[in-house]
């Protein structure tokens, strides 16, 4: 493609930069456009990837028809079918009439599947045959229906682990990279930066009627040298910031350093919160070390409850207090077998089996302080009547639900802020209060 043409582009479309990169993915996209080829556009979060969509849409066949542009990810995982495909009237509680889904109303255009990679598997399934043959099915119908529209999709996630670890159809995602756009980060356009910002730095002084600003020297390097892990995202809103806060219109070093959050940790995707790993917190192996997590607390809650038992024994028996020695700290290691775990080292009865909670250990079964101390029998009976309990039998599924309603209960139906605690996704926790019927 002629350079003069790539320019033209990123005029009409706004893009900034002379990167090679950029320049690559524009030029691949305007060969790919005039063709009906799948296109999976791929790169880190803020870099700019919803513009080559629109590139490819307006230099195809049908630009006249339709561009429809839809975000996997916020989608609830619930509904996600009906938004893409339509529904029956009836299929569903709510579902009050007959509706068409993105793929009807995208007929002879386009539609861009952003963050493609959060697609819950049934719905891959379905997306798969409407890439191989164009058809679909509404929810609760069971009638074909044919839909001619071109496809571009879009993600930030590692397509090699998602497919690792099955949260992706492998051959989805060869169907949707037919054509792949890699989208360079900004660190790898270090020449680009000092024009995004003078950029980003002039759109605001005119909006807002004010001077720009300008960078030093010393700032522009230190601007230059800055990983910016949010990419152009991150960029704009620092400069944003500066403009309206500094009075001074000439950047330093120093000023420029006050906005600059500290160099984090290499990552290459988005920052998840707490640090989860992408993925991790998916699927039945969450769920698994949930339970696990559950089990071990009752666990030792269960040998503390022991002991505090035997000290109000020896307390009643002579005042001398008695304290068995500690068990060896209990500690839930993940993807750590339960028979692989050992026992404390010490404790004062058997623990009890996975589900199966026994009764406060017998009285009867404690050594007195000293020989020469006698334990009454009305001592015994008083001790007993007011420690002793029995709990019922949890089952799995039980033990779950409790810790998910008491999770909503202490965060106020917050189902967000419920999943961070539980350590879940808010789709795995969706599904699970369906399950359940906590709604």
């Amino acid at each position: 493609m002629v350079k003069s043409e790539i320019q033209n582009v990123k005029l009409r479309f706004g893009i900034i930069g002379n990167c090679e990169g950029l320049n690559r993915a524009i030029d691949v996209a305007m060969q790919v456009a005039p063709t009906d080829l799948s296109v999976l556009v791929t790169g880190e979060s803020g870099v700019g990837k919803e513009s080559f969509p629109q590139i490819i849409h307006q230099f195809s066949r049908r630009k006249h028809g339709p561009y429809i542009a839809v975000n996997c990810g916020a989608i609830p995982e619930g509904t996600i079918d009906s938004e893409l495909f339509g529904h029956e009237k009836g299929a569903f509680t709510g579902a009050i009439s007959d509706r068409n889904g993105y793929f009807a109303e995208a007929n002879g255009g386009t539609i861009f599947l952003d963050e493609v990679g959060e697609l819950p598997l049934s719905t891959q399934a379905r997306l798969l045959r409407v890439l191989e043959t164009g058809e679909y099915i509404k929810v609760g119908s069971s009638k074909v229906q044919k839909t001619d529209v071109r496809i571009v999709a879009a993600t930030n996630v590692n397509f090699s682990e998602a497919i690792a670890e099955g949260r992706f159809r492998e051959d989805l995602y060869y169907r949707l990279n037919t054509v792949p756009i890699k989208v360079p980060a900004l660190r790898e356009r270090p020449d680009d930066i000092p024009l995004l910002f003078r950029k980003f730095a002039a759109d605001f002084a005119e909006k807002y009627r004010m001077l720009s600003i300008q960078l030093t020297d010393d700032a522009r390097r230190m601007l230059v040298s800055y990983s910016w892990p949010g990419n152009i995202r991150q960029l704009k809103n620092i400069t944003e910031q500066i403009s309206i806060i500094e009075p001074n219109r000439d950047i330093t070093a120093e000023i420029l350093q006050g906005y600059l959050p500290a160099q984090p940790a290499v990552s290459k995707f988005p920052a998840f919160l707490g640090g989860v790993k992408p993925g991790s917190e998916k699927g039945f192996q969450s769920e698994r070390e949930l339970l696990y997590q559950v089990l071990f607390d009752m666990r030792r809650d269960v040998t503390d409850l022991k002991k505090l038992v035997h000290d109000i024994m020896a307390e009643r028996a002579g005042g001398n207090t008695v304290t068995p020695p500690s068990p060896a700290p209990m500690h839930y290691i993940p993807e750590t077998p339960v028979s692989l775990m050992q026992p404390p080292s010490v404790v004062l009865n058997p623990v009890p089996e996975v589900g199966k909670v026994s009764n406060v250990t017998s009285v009867s079964n404690v050594s007195p302080v000293d020989s020469n101390v006698k334990v009454t029998p009305a001592d015994v009976s008083d001790v007993q009547d007011t420690e002793e309990y029995v709990e019922e039998n949890l089952s799995l599924d039980e033990v779950e639900k409790e810790m998910i309603r008491k999770a909503l209960e202490r965060h106020h139906g917050k189902r967000k802020n419920a999943a961070s605690d539980l350590r879940i996704s808010e789709r795995t926790l969706y599904r699970k209060i369906k399950e359940y019927g906590l709604e």
